[in-house]
């Protein structure tokens, strides 16, 4: 048997009465104990992989052994178990027909805001997953980046402290910087774009762009507008600059011309813009 946690799986195999040996594969372990566990499967021998907690292999480094051992011949077997991510959202009361689950997203704020600002235009719940400590901080740039949307907190599906609080994402955002971390699994769902930004995305194709004041403002150039979708993903001048096969220079000239055309005052409300207008959604 294959364990995250040899503890945690050693007890539930006590409560069961088996007896097996374990080895323990995790981050650390996983490149290391990889290829002794592909050995033994093209040898003939069954092993079972088990998580502490949830359905092995979803955001966790299972996945590798999976897809190497499914390009060795070996067959693999699923016994479905409790998968937080699919727990929380069956009860968060958010649309469930499209969701994207995107896991843990960069502790680091400049880069998890860049995640977040290419989740922007996706029109499907986002299912995320965090730890007690960086929730507040994960809240507060999701309210800033991605506006007023309903969202939802679950922790501890299904075990003893089960908890589900529900909000908009500034509401929540608040409560969790006025209060102690949590403790336990939690999962953050994100409901999809309002159907008023749905619509600007497909308005904006036949109608003059329109500054924060609601007037008419001079149209984009098609070169404006990549570089505008690229610069509010995250990417630098120069990475836009290698992405479209262009100067530096001309990038810089093409954001001052937009942040002028837009009436736009900071990155901030460029991103807002290109969310609002559906330019993040692909």
């Amino acid at each position: 048997m294959v364990c995250e946690d040899s503890r945690v799986t050693g007890l539930l195999l006590h409560r069961l009465g088996i007896e097996r040996p374990l080895l323990v594969y995790n981050d650390h372990s996983a490149p290391r104990l990889r290829p002794e566990l592909l050995r033994r499967l093209r040898e003939g021998q069954a092993l079972a992989l088990v998580s502490d907690a949830g359905t092995p292999t979803i955001s966790d480094p299972g996945y590798r052994l999976v897809r190497e051992a499914l390009d060795a011949g070996v067959a693999v077997r699923a016994v479905p178990g409790p998968c937080a991510p699919i727990a929380a959202l069956s009860i968060a009361g958010l649309p469930t027909d499209r969701f994207l689950f995107a896991g843990f997203l960069p502790p680091r704020r400049a880069t998890r805001r860049r995640e977040l600002a290419g989740l922007a235009g996706i029109r499907a719940t986002l299912v995320l997953l965090e730890s007690g400590p960086r929730l507040a901080a994960l809240l507060a740039d999701a309210a800033e980046l991605l506006g007023e949307r309903e969202a939802a907190i679950a922790r501890e599906i299904t075990k003893l402290h089960e908890e589900l609080r529900r909000g908009r994402l500034a509401e929540l955002a608040a409560a969790a910087a006025a209060a102690p971390p949590l403790k336990g699994e939690i999962v953050v769902l994100i409901g999809p774009p309002a159907e008023a930004a749905a619509w600007e995305a497909l308005l904006q194709d036949v109608r003059p762009s329109m500054d924060t004041d609601g007037r008419p403002t001079e149209t984009l150039t098609a070169r404006e507008t990549e570089v505008l979708r690229l610069v509010a993903r995250g990417y630098t001048n120069r990475q836009v600059a290698e992405t479209l096969c262009i100067s530096v220079r001309t990038v810089e000239s093409h954001r001052a011309s937009i942040m002028s055309k837009l009436g736009l005052q900071s990155r901030v409300e460029l991103v807002r813009y290109a969310t609002r207008h559906g330019l993040l959604s692909d």
